[in-house]
């Protein structure tokens, strides 16, 4: 077992699926002087229930681009590091009830196609054919698109943690930040539960504690947690982990 770190060149501080990418493409792009430091242990905040949906279409470019990068990086991260992330290719559907939604609807599909994702106008019959289980009262039209799908994010997590450690990142675990450093108004260091580590960068990937994280810096970060409801079931006949993605905006 290695000793804790007193130093570094970049010290992420979270242990979800983001600090974990950062880690992971730090260590892809040669930055081997990495620590991340996690409360508890890995995905034990928000990442662990997370509904793991991957939909690719954004309404920003940047969104977009990356969560097309992050599709073709799920595909090929169980071969790379030998952690199965779960991830299956799906498809997915997205349903209008209203005139005014089919517009919306169709301005997605010439947007989606812009970026070269497979975007497909369908009709309500057919949207039914892919997600046998849904009620076609009201509904006037429908957009399918292959691409989509769904994630384990657990896996997901620590497949990244697996390839950033094949990198050369130290990944602490039960490790609590107490404080960060500031010289001349730059971050030098961060105090942690087990010591101090001196760092030339300081990523906060905190998710729902980034804003307390953010004040040990004297930094005013605008994020509130809030709650999501999602329901987990029983199995349920016709429910198969091959059904698509079914996304309904108007209901």
């Amino acid at each position: 077992m290695s000793s804790f770190p007193t130093q570094a060149r970049v010290v992420i501080i979270g242990g979800g699926v983001g600090g974990c990418s950062i880690a992971y493409h730090l260590a892809k792009l040669g930055w081997s002087d990495v620590v991340l430091l996690e409360r508890h242990e890995l995905t034990s905040g928000s990442t662990w229930h997370s509904a793991g949906l991957v939909g690719q279409l954004r309404s920003d470019v940047n969104l977009t681009r990356m969560m097309q990068y992050s599709t073709d990086l799920y595909g090929r991260l169980k071969a790379e590091t030998g952690q199965d992330t779960g991830w299956r290719m799906t498809g997915g559907v997205r349903l209008a009830s209203s005139p005014e939604r089919l517009v919306e609807l169709k301005r997605q599909v010439s947007l989606a196609r812009s970026f070269g994702l497979d975007f497909q106008l369908i009709s309500p019959q057919a949207a039914l054919a892919f997600f046998p289980l849904m009620s076609l009262q009201d509904v006037v039209g429908a957009v399918y698109t292959p691409t989509d799908g769904m994630i384990d994010p657990t896996g997901l997590t620590n497949a990244l943690a697996a390839g950033a450690r094949a990198g050369g990142v130290q990944i602490c675990t039960q490790s609590i930040v107490t404080g960060i450093s500031l010289r001349d108004g730059r971050v030098c260091g961060v105090e942690t539960t087990q010591g101090f580590i001196a760092a030339e960068h300081v990523v906060n990937a905190g998710g729902m504690w980034a804003r307390q994280i953010a004040q040990l810096a004297g930094v005013y970060l605008p994020i509130i947690p809030m709650a999501h409801l999602y329901l987990i079931t029983k199995p349920v006949a016709g429910v198969t982990r091959e059904l698509v993605a079914l996304r309904d905006p108007d209901n």
